[in-house]
This record gives C-alpha cells, sequence and structure tokens, in this order.
C-alpha cells in the first residue's frame, strides 16, 4: 500500500474517531484552600467567580479558578447558594439550623465580597434555596418549605408571589430562571412525593404550576430555556427510578418526563453551547453531558472520584464545578474547534495558516498573524502542539507579542523524542482568540 492511499485511510479513520473524542472537552482538579463541602459556584464571566460552602466559607477567584481567596462572611452557618449580578453586587443564602429563631441568613455585598452584610429573613423557618436578580432591584428567591418570593426593592422587602391553588401550589422551589422579564420558570418538589414546575409569561405577577397528570415523581432541581416555548429540567430519583429528564415544547402547557436509565439524580443543569448540556450525579461521583440538547445522555466519571454539587459555564470556553471536601474543577474545552464566540471582524483578522509542508519529517513551518485591531499592546500567545489523545508535545511559542506576522518551525527531532507517524494538532491561543488546525507526521 503506497503512502498516498494510507494517508487516505488513516484520515477518513480519524475523522470517524474525531467525531466521539473531541465532541466535548475534560475536566480537571484545580487547587482548592478549603476542605469544606462546597455547595453553589457562580461566575460572571471567564474570571471573577464566588463559591459557598459549609461553615460559612466564601471563597473567590479573580483569575479564573486558578487562585482562590477567603472572604469574610461573618457566619458560621451553611451557605446554600450564591448569586453575582455583577463584579461587584452579590448575595448568598445561609441557614440558620442551631439557634431559635430556626430560618435564612441573607448575605449581600456591594464590593465584590470584600465585605458582606447580613440580615434574617423575614420569615422564620424558611430556608431559601436559591436566588436570582434581574437586575440591582428586581429579584427571586425559592425555598423549603415553600417560597416564591420577590423584591422590587434591592432585597429590602419580600412578597410571596401569586400561585395557582393546584396540588403543587406550596411544594418546596429548589430553583428559578428566566427567559427575559417576562417569561420565568421555577422548579422543585418533594422527594419520594413528586416534582413540580412553575412558569410565568408576566414577569411573575402570577405562576401556574405543571397539570398533575403530567408531573414527574421526583423534584426537578433546575431548568433550562432554550426559548419561549422549549425548556428542559433535570432531576431523578436517588434510590430507585434514577436520573429523569422533563421537556416542553409548548411554553409550558404540556410537559413530557422521561427517566433516562442512569442511576442517580441530575442535581445541576447548565448548557456549554446551544446543544451540550452537563449536570453532575452527586454522590455517584459522576457527570453526565448531552451533545443533542437533552436528547440523549453520556456519563463520565469525576476526576479523583469528585462529589460534585454545582456547575455553572460563564462562557462556551470556561466551565466550573465545586463539590464535597472542597473540590474544585476547571473544564478544559476541546482541542478542536474551540473558537470563542468573539466578534467576526476580530476573528477574521487574526489567522492560523495550514502548516507547511503537511505531511512532513521531521520538520514543518506554521504561520500566525495577530492583527492590529485587537490592541496596541503586546498579547499573551502561546502555539502548543496537541497529538491525538490531547496530550501537550511541544509547546512552540509562549510570550506577549506584539501585532504583526509571525513563522515559527516545529521540528521533532529537536523536542528529545521520536513522535510516531499520525495526525497531531497546533493551536494558537491569544486574547479572545484560539484556533486549531490538524497536521501529520508520516515516516
Amino acid at each position: 500500500m503506497n503512502r498516498k492511499i494510507r494517508y487516505i485511510i488513516f484520515i477518513f479513520a480519524f475523522q470517524m474517531f474525531h467525531i466521539s473524542l473531541y465532541s466535548q472537552g475534560t475536566w480537571e482538579s484545580v487547587e482548592s484552600p478549603t476542605n469544606k463541602f462546597l455547595r453553589s459556584v457562580d461566575f460572571v464571566d471567564s474570571l471573577y467567580g464566588w463559591a459557598v460552602g459549609d461553615s460559612g466559607t466564601i471563597i473567590h477567584t479573580t483569575n479564573g479558578g486558578t487562585d482562590w481567596a477567603f472572604q469574610n462572611s461573618k457566619t458560621e452557618n451553611s451557605i446554600v447558594d450564591v448569586f453575582f449580578l455583577n463584579r461587584n453586587i452579590g448575595w448568598a443564602s445561609s441557614w440558620n439550623t442551631s439557634i431559635v429563631p430556626f430560618g435564612t441568613l441573607l448575605l449581600k455585598t456591594a464590593d465584590g465580597g470584600q465585605s458582606w452584610t447580613s440580615e434574617s429573613y423575614q420569615d422564620d423557618n424558611l430556608f431559601v434555596t436559591t436566588i436570582l436578580f434581574l437586575d440591582s432591584l428586581n429579584g427571586w428567591m425559592g425555598g423549603t418549605p415553600h417560597a416564591l418570593v420577590k423584591t422590587t426593592n434591592g432585597g429590602l422587602s419580600w412578597v410571596q408571589a401569586e400561585i395557582d391553588t393546584s396540588l403543587f401550589a406550596f411544594f418546596p422551589v429548589l430553583n428559578i430562571t428566566f427567559y427575559n422579564s417576562q417569561y420565568g420558570y421555577a422548579c422543585g418538589g418533594w422527594i419520594d412525593g413528586a416534582g413540580v414546575v412553575w412558569s410565568t409569561t408576566n414577569g411573575g405577577d402570577n405562576w401556574f404550576a405543571i397539570d398533575p397528570s403530567d408531573a414527574p415523581p421526583d423534584p426537578i432541581n433546575q431548568v433550562h430555556i432554550f426559548d419561549s416555548l422549549n425548556v428542559i429540567g433535570i432531576g431523578g430519583d436517588r434510590e430507585i427510578f434514577g436520573v429523569g429528564v422533563i421537556r416542553t415544547s409548548d411554553g409550558g402547557s404540556f410537559w413530557e418526563y422521561e427517566d433516562i436509565g442512569m442511576p442517580g439524580f441530575g442535581l445541576t443543569l447548565d448548557f456549554r453551547t446551544e446543544n451540550e448540556a452537563w449536570t453532575t450525579l452527586a454522590s455517584q461521583q459522576k457527570f453526565i453531558y448531552s451533545l443533542d440538547a437533552g436528547a440523549t445522555w453520556i456519563q463520565i466519571p469525576t476526576p479523583d472520584s469528585s462529589f460534585i454539587f454545582d456547575v455553572i459555564f460563564p462562557d462556551s470556553l470556561h466551565g466550573f464545578a465545586v463539590g464535597k471536601q472542597g473540590a474544585i474543577l476547571k473544564y478544559k474545552p476541546p482541542i478542536v474547534d474551540a473558537i470563542s464566540d468573539y466578534d467576526d471582524a476580530i476573528l477574521k483578522s487574526f489567522k492560523l495558516f495550514q502548516n507547511y509542508p503537511n505531511p512532513f519529517n521531521p520538520i514543518t513551518k506554521i504561520k500566525f498573524t495577530i492583527p492590529n485591531v485587537v490592541s496596541s499592546l503586546d498579547l499573551r500567545t502561546t502555539l502548543v502542539v496537541y497529538d491525538v489523545l490531547g496530550k501537550e508535545v511541544a509547546t512552540l511559542v509562549n510570550e506577549e507579542k506584539p501585532p504583526g506576522e509571525y513563522e515559527v518551525e516545529f521540528n521533532v527531532s529537536a523536542i528529545g523524542g521520536d513522535l510516531p507517524s499520525g495526525i497531531y494538532f497546533y493551536q494558537l491561543k491569544t486574547e479572545g482568540y484560539i484556533e486549531t488546525k490538524k497536521m501529520m507526521i508520516l515516516k
């Protein structure tokens, strides 16, 4: 078999393999400053994030999860949820279960958590599980044994929402999300009782529960809104039925629930892209993900068998997860096609050229362009070579570079290893831009 035919067969086989190998990224453990159970994480962008947990723990990062620092919550109670509107304004809920009167301590910051203020929630024996603000004044909270409350003054006072008088009117609320200022959903339920989803089309003035005939057997823990008609939720039964997914395609009038055949229950739900969804199975020590908007699911173990409790994607290239014993995980996007959603003009101004010659042995050259449109300052730039398993083979560039055209030589003989024939990838990454191309060593 000549080289050309062998090359064509290899490319075809690789393309089939590539479909499954690079459809989703991976997760890696990040050094954590605490061993406390981290129950909730929130990021306002790819750099600024907060995680909260047991014993009043609040930790904060300003560099995308590389480093975390403690913040003083001024409480020893467990903090169960955190929400930030921007880099400065945020809220958190802490449960007081040790000193009468029991209930929720609401925390607030206006300086990114450098200082937190706290105030007991107005109703005793109510435990807030979820907080969401649409802006600095208008916000929602949900809780157990039941609460679906709204504020219009930044949390100074809260008012119970108007909910229909269905069977599920007073079930626990576990999560709230809004598509816009008018369309929103809340979800929850009782374990071993029933799950419930509420919907509103008038900004939360009125909420309507799922029809009892559509109700799932166990709580729905979180929902994701695709548009005004299409919504998906995750939940399940930790003991018998396993993970369940609920969907509507008509704005909540009719819901369909499906047991997807995996043990455990989906605890949280976030979409990395329009079609790629992730949830954690918590005590199963696994993630499950979908590449087709929740139609089918695949499970993978968490790094270090971590018990993960919450997951969030601030954008398509960055994801974070937290859980027991201070576990912090960071998402590593796929090597192939990992291009961020930046302005088309900027993306087109960058250029990573195909290496030449290709195939090659042992030397090839790679050209790339950093345009003036991005910045007059030097940009941190990396050019890295990977094998088909995503393992780094060589770093060709790792420095600040000004706008301009560059050419870099990749010499297999110079990296101290005898690389086998096959497909490799080279990835250019700089501020706001990532592009990856394939090349082949053919001996």
